[in-house]
């Protein structure tokens, strides 16, 4: 049985707006299912263990998916997802994979959290691949900082500057994650038309763009494992 650990945010305040962010539910339960009807065993994680901060935003009628309203009906997922494991208490040799689901919340903490981006060396590094979506790659960000080959001419995607200009969070955020991801020495690739799924697998890095390419993502993480 594959084992995954999913890696969420703990952070949901923004810049200069009362507004706040967190984890977007659908990244999270869409991967989670397809693990899950996989037969594999999901672990949860965060920087501060417990409860992550829910985008409010991914609860509007309009941003539901199936897999929300599965998890709405899931005692055990919704136990889980509240009682995420803190990421000092994580350690690669128990895991095949891990996967950072999305929301504007990893551009704040993921990206600058040491114990992640050890974590994603310690995956790559024994050949384990490390799959994120949307915001997710903003956790590479802080790996490539301590070891700037992970990144340096690797085709990724993530959430693109037009999506975020369209999704009116531009200017509450601290960068760009196209941006940032490309100052780094990325090779970023993004769809044509925002907001459809749109992914990128190059050697153990699997990414995917937006909220759409959160099922895509975790399925190419699975067609991996499986081969």
């Amino acid at each position: 049985m594959k084992k995954i650990v999913m890696i969420v945010t703990s952070h949901k305040e923004l810049i200069d707006t009362e507004s706040t962010t967190g984890l977007w539910i659908g990244e999270f339960t869409d991967p989670y299912y397809e693990f899950i009807d996989k037969g594999y065993q999901v672990t949860l994680a965060s920087p501060k263990g417990g409860k992550p901060p829910i985008d409010e935003m991914s609860q509007l009628t309009e941003n539901i998916t199936g897999s929300n309203r599965r998890f709405n009906d899931d005692d055990v997922a919704q136990n889980a997802l509240s009682n995420t494991l803190k990421l000092e208490e994580i350690s690669t040799t128990d895991f095949d994979a891990v996967f950072y689901p999305g929301g504007h919340g990893p551009l704040f903490d993921l990206a600058t959290n040491n114990v992640s981006g050890k974590l994603i060396l310690d995956f790559l590094s024994n050949g384990k691949p490390v799959a994120s979506v949307c915001h997710g790659p903003a956790a590479l960000i802080k790996a490539a900082e301590l070891d700037p080959s992970i990144l340096k001419g690797k085709q990724v995607t993530g959430f693109s500057n037009t999506e975020e200009t369209l999704a009116l969070r531009a200017d509450n955020i601290p960068y760009k994650l196209e941006d940032q991801l490309k100052s780094m020495g990325a090779d970023y690739k993004k769809g044509i038309v925002p907001f459809l799924s749109h992914i990128e697998v190059d050697g153990l890095l699997i990414t995917g763009q937006n909220p759409m390419s959160a099922r895509p993502t975790a399925k190419a993480l699975i067609d991996f494992l499986e081969k």
